[in-house]
Formats: structure tokens, sequence, C-alpha cells
């Protein structure tokens, strides 16, 4: 049988051996396994990482049970309820924020919502008192949370896309001007507080899933679901949006309502988890950028259950580990900033470089 005849373009892919031999396998690479992880079925990815979430949480309710279990296990699944619940609200929140958006750096943080919570909470302090604060009506405190930040949004996206020259880039640069801006204003209010007050009005400043009012949980989990039942209608409409403005308009889309919809959803998905457990800032993107690499397609329809169980799995498991290996030598907004901060650098970075 004659041997094939070796071209430039068989050359190219033949690898030498210094021996002699024939090529060995292709050595494993981050790329490599990208694309084997890419190359799984979507449902397979979502059955494992659902399992996965569900072992999870199981073992997180289990795990040295003893004592008084009526008393241990419902506070337990209070944590685990109010877990699941950010996980929800701030995945889904960050994934429809980046589709509009079509960047896969910026989170709805970007636009000051973390700033405006911490805003509120020292001015409150600083008008009422810290202690005052502390002990005011949970309820309360969360209605006038949830509204102004709602109604920060719904002013600022009514007159960003007011007009024929709005654009998302202008919406996101004033944003940020609009986070620095109430970063300054909380730092000044700081300065001028008593030092007892301020260590009051620091601990609001960290994400908690420890004291969680189980009424609030009610009334947040009704409101996440509803708006999620409504971000499920539009998968269809979100994967049109991924695709651009232009592509979206020339199939019909009515992209400017369409996309304000959406950014009112981030913000009430956003202002529920930050008026219930505190400011995550990066827990988002680091969810979204591991959904986007576990995802072979970028169809929201797999995306978002992706996202909500990562989400999840890194709550859950970070506040095991957290309780079971560090002894609570720390709080687990401070893990998820450090690692979702270190993602955000070497996604800028990344990006520069191409």
């Amino acid at each position: 049988m004659p041997e094939t005849p070796v071209t430039p373009a068989t050359a190219s892919h033949i690898r030498p051996m210094p021996d002699g031999g024939r090529p060995g396998p292709r050595p494993w690479s981050p790329s490599r396994w990208r694309d084997a992880v890419r190359s799984t079925p979507p449902g397979l990815v979502i059955a494992v990482v659902a399992i996965a979430a569900v072992v999870l949480v199981a073992v997180f309710l289990t795990i040295d049970l003893k004592g008084n279990i009526a008393y241990v296990l419902p506070r337990r699944v209070i944590k685990v309820s109010a877990m699941l619940l950010v996980a929800v609200a701030v995945g889904v929140s960050t994934l429809l924020f980046q589709t509009v958006t079509a960047n896969r750096i910026l989170t709805p943080s970007i636009m000051g919502f973390d700033s405006l919570y911490i805003l509120v909470q020292t001015g409150l302090a600083f008008v009422a008192g810290a202690a005052t604060l502390a002990t005011a009506p949970s309820t309360l405190k969360f209605g006038v949370e949830i509204l102004l930040m709602m109604g920060f949004s719904a002013i600022l996206y009514r007159w960003m896309f007011t007009g024929a020259t709005r654009s998302l880039h202008l919406l996101l640069l004033v944003g940020i001007v609009l986070g620095t801006l109430f970063r300054g204003f909380s730092s000044l209010l700081q300065r001028l507080m008593e030092p007892s007050e301020f260590i009051i009005l620091q601990d609001l400043f960290f994400a908690s899933f420890n004291n969680v009012d189980p009424g609030l949980l009610g009334v947040s989990a009704v409101l996440v679901a509803l708006v999620c039942v409504g971000v499920w209608r539009m998968r269809h409409t979100l994967d049109v949006l991924a695709l651009g403005r232009e592509v979206a308009i020339n199939v019909g889309v009515d992209h400017k309502p369409v996309v304000m919809r959406v950014l009112l959803a981030c913000s009430l998905l956003v202002a529920i988890s930050t008026a219930l457990v505190g400011p995550v800032t990066f827990f988002g993107l680091l969810v979204v950028s591991l959904g986007y690499q576990l995802c072979r397609g970028f169809r929201h329809a797999w995306l978002l259950p992706i996202v909500v169980l990562l989400g999840a799995i890194a709550l859950v498991g970070g506040q095991l580990l957290l309780e079971r290996v560090f002894g609570f030598a720390t709080a687990l907004s401070v893990i998820i900033e450090f690692t979702g901060g270190i993602l955000f650098l070497y996604l800028l970075l990344k990006g520069s470089l191409k």
C-alpha cells in the first residue's frame, strides 16, 4: 500500500520526537481543559452542578447536627435559604446586566448600588444614631433601602434613555461617577461620626448570612421568584440581545423598552440581595465568568440555571469551609471579594493584552 505523501499542510501537524518515535499526546493546557468542558452537553453540566449543590446543602444542614435539633436545624435552614436566594438574585442580575451591556467584566455594582447602600446606612446612622439604626424594625429598613435603590435606578435609566444621543456607554460612565460620589459622601459622614457609632455601623458594610430575618426572607423570596419568572419567559429575547443592538432591532426586538425592563429587573434583584444580607461586589462576576467557561452554548436557557447553581455552590461551600475548617476566622464576603477581585484584574489584563 503506498504511503501518504507528506505535504506542508500535513507536515505542520507532525511534531518530531527526539528519539525518532511517533508524536505523543498533546500536553495538558488550560485551553485543552476548557475545550473538553465546553464539549460536554449543557444538560449534563447542569445535572453535575445540581448534584454538587444538593450534596453541599445536605452536608451543611446535617453535619455535626446534635444537641437541640429543633433549635439548630431551623437556623441552618434559614441561613441556607438566604444563601440560595442571594445566589439567584446576584447571579441572574449580573448575567442580565452583562447581556444588555455586551461586556463580561461589568456588574450591576458598577452602577453604584453597593455605594448607595453604604451611603444609606451611613446617612441613617449619622442622623438617627448607629444604635437606633441597629435596633430599628428590619421590615422598615428593608423597605426604605429597596425603595431608595429602585428609585435611584429608575430615575437614572429614564434620564439616560431619553433622547437619541443616550447610550449604555454613557449610562455606565454616569454610574461610575455616581458610585464614586456616593463613596465620597459616605467617607465624609463616617469621619464626622463618633468612633463607637462607626464600629456599630461597620458591621453593616459586610454581607452576613448569620442574622437574616425570616420574615424578610419570605418577602424577598416572593419578589425574586416573580422577577425570575419574567426573566425566564424572555430568555429567547435575551439570546437576541446578546448578539448586539443592531441585530436585535433588525429581527424585530423593541430594544429600548426591553433593555429598560431588563435593567429594572437587575436593579430590583440587586436591591433585594443587598438589603437582605449586605453588599457582595464581585460575587456575580465570579459565578457568571465560571458559568461562561462551563457552558458550551451561550443560550440563557442553559446559562441561567448554571450560574444560579454555581452561586449556590460558592456560597454554601464557602460558608461550610469557613465554619468547619477556618473556625469563623473571617467573613465569607471577604473571601468572595478577594477571589472576585483577583478574577476582575485577570479579566482586565487579559482584555488589555488582546
